[in-house]
């Protein structure tokens, strides 16, 4: 990641391959094509961050500013970033955009959270890494909502294969068709709480919790030290212990001598040759110098996250063009997607009093979908499915808090130091159906910080997820009162579109032009030679975490790339 480069003015720069954005499917894009042999220029709108560049990673709580919190004069900046309700903190504030230097607008709320440096939100991501099976590759297709995706499960379990062993994902084969098993590292333990649950869930109802599948190692591989269950993520991992875009694949990228890594360069659209219908380049601005600049290659992939990939190709419209780059279907910026949360319950269990766990594990447990599965599991009042993620743990002194004014002494010190009683929660993870009306369009009256148009947001959840989400919270307290768990409380803290942080399609692939923006090789159908494979590109969204199915559409479109590059097609 050393070779910097800065162009001097307009000169020309060709590569065989662009790669715009770092975050995990730019680092993807660019390991890719770079083994393959490709000269390739990777373009990153944010700063620079090599792999160790984290400084919070080492430092305790009583070390931070506030005690890790944000001064209100701070917070001004960060308005719609601190949603999250976990984000804005001195330890991580420095991954996160600006929203004043970054703004975008809503017509309904939208919860956009960003990251602008080498690396993006590969840092700080949850990690939860699941496979999607023809139970979601066919969803579309079976009840009518949105189009039917291009590809099945057959075509990307090999690159599911081939992401999983190079990244690294900790878990436990379940045999579920439904969840398909992957390349695992040995699991993390669930503790005792959560087996009482497990296996109680199991009996009754015949579903699967299992250990939360993540990209955190439990074995070194490639020069990458373990988890040490710090649970530190946020901050960065100076073990390069969970996958990163700075640790993991931009580090093999460079190693093959054929990557230019360039920060600071913010793309903000593509160069259509009119002739051809293919695009010769990106225009750039310097964010430094703030001068305008542009780079030429044989294929671009535009990995920029959903939004950003989506906004570059709105903002490529020209004569030949006029909509944006590749909306020659009017499905450009539509049927945006995320998963809606935030809805679950917990409960306390008075066994297990003589057991504890050690360290702080990266994850927690996951309940795999048990609903619109099959006839049995069929549901009346709405489509689709989904999943939990959620945890055990005992009770520690923090409990005293509330009860100052109760105890004093020896004897309130002494409570304090026993654990208080095992509890267990779970918030559950529900799919959005790809709805035409959820867009996001440009606007040239609010500008960033670089006098580039911004979005507007137009985005809900409807009928079919509010009715989804009495089912979330009402089978999450059944689940727990038939383990025999008590004090259970349900919880519905509400949920809008942006705070999954998973935010999907808007340039979905498809099997025809007219109703898609890509094909099943994640190639714009009007400009063969730009691929998308970030977010933008997904059809449905499944009920899991969806950043492993970037990097397996990602490696998979870098191999079919170079691939029609060696026929000529390109």
């Amino acid at each position: 990641m050393s070779m910097y480069f800065n162009s001097k003015g307009n000169e020309e720069a060709t590569y065989d391959a662009i790669v715009v954005g770092s975050g995990i499917s730019g680092g993807w894009a660019a390991k890719e094509l770079c083994e393959k042999g490709l000269k390739t220029l990777v373009l990153e709108r944010g700063r620079m961050v090599k792999h160790g560049d984290y400084p919070t990673a080492m430092k305790e709580t009583w070390e931070l500013p506030n005690r890790n919190r944000m001064t209100v004069e701070e917070l001004k900046d960060y308005e719609k970033q601190q949603r999250t309700g976990y984000t804005m903190r001195p330890s991580s504030k420095h991954w996160w955009v600006k929203d004043t230097e970054h703004p975008y607008t809503e017509v309904k709320r939208f919860d956009w959270i960003r990251g602008y440096h080498v690396g993006g939100r590969s840092i700080m991501w949850g990690r939860h890494s699941y496979r999607l099976s023809d139970l979601d590759f066919e969803a579309n297709a079976k009840d009518g909502h949105g189009v039917d995706w291009p590809i099945r499960y057959k075509d990307l379990a090999p690159w599911y294969d081939h992401v999983e062993l190079f990244a690294g994902i900790q878990g436990t084969a379940e045999g579920l068709p439904h969840l398909p098993d992957g390349k695992f590292q040995p699991g993390i333990k669930l503790n005792c709480a959560e087996e009482h649950l497990r296996d109680s869930m199991k009996s009754t109802f015949g579903r699967t919790l299992t250990i939360g599948r993540t990209a955190n190692l439990t074995q070194s591989i490639h020069g990458r030290g373990a988890c040490q269950y710090r649970d530190r993520c946020i901050r960065g991992c100076p073990y390069g212990a969970y996958f990163s875009s700075n640790a993991a694949t931009l580090p093999a990228a460079e190693k093959t001598g054929n990557m230019t890594l360039r920060p600071h360069s913010v793309v903000h659209s593509i160069i259509f040759d009119p002739e051809t219908k293919r695009a010769k380049g990106v225009r750039v601005l310097d964010a430094e110098t703030g001068e305008a600049l542009e780079f030429f290659a044989k294929i671009v992939f535009l990995c920029a996250s959903a939004l950003g990939s989506t906004s570059i190709l709105l903002n490529s419209a020209d004569e030949y063009n006029p909509d944006g780059l590749g909306n020659s279907s009017g499905q450009l910026g539509h049927n945006l997607m995320d998963h809606h949360f935030r809805v679950g319950a917990s409960g306390t269990l008075d066994q297990f009093g003589d057991r504890y766990y050690e360290g702080r594990r990266p994850t927690g447990f996951y309940i795999a979908r048990f609903r619109n599965l099959d006839k049995q599991s069929q549901r009346k009042d709405y489509l689709r499915g989904y999943g939990y993620q959620g945890g055990g743990s005992r009770e520690n002194w923090t409990r005293g808090v509330r009860e100052l004014n109760k105890g004093l002494g020896a004897d309130f010190k002494n409570e304090l130091i026993m654990p208080g009683p095992w509890q267990v929660g779970m918030t559950a993870f529900g799919e959005c159906l790809p709805y035409y009306e959820n867009k996001v369009t440009l606007n040239h009256d609010v500008l960033d910080k670089h006098g580039l148009p911004t979005l507007t947001i137009d985005c809900e959840f409807k009928e079919n997820e509010k009715a989804m989400r009495k089912d979330m919270m009402e089978s999450a307290a059944e689940m727990l009162e038939a383990a025999g768990f008590k004090n259970v409380n349900t919880y519905d803290a509400g949920s809008y579109p942006g705070l999954g942080i998973h935010e999907m399609g808007t340039a979905r692939m498809g099997r025809s032009p007219k109703t898609s923006v890509l094909n099943e090789w994640n190639q714009v159908w009007d400009c063969q030679n730009v691929f998308v494979t970030d977010g933008a590109c997904m059809t449905s969204a499944g009920c899991q975490n969806p950043s492993l199915t970037y990097m397996a559409l990602t490696a998979r479109a870098a191999n079919h790339a170079v691939e029609e590059l060696k026929k000529m097609n390109l």
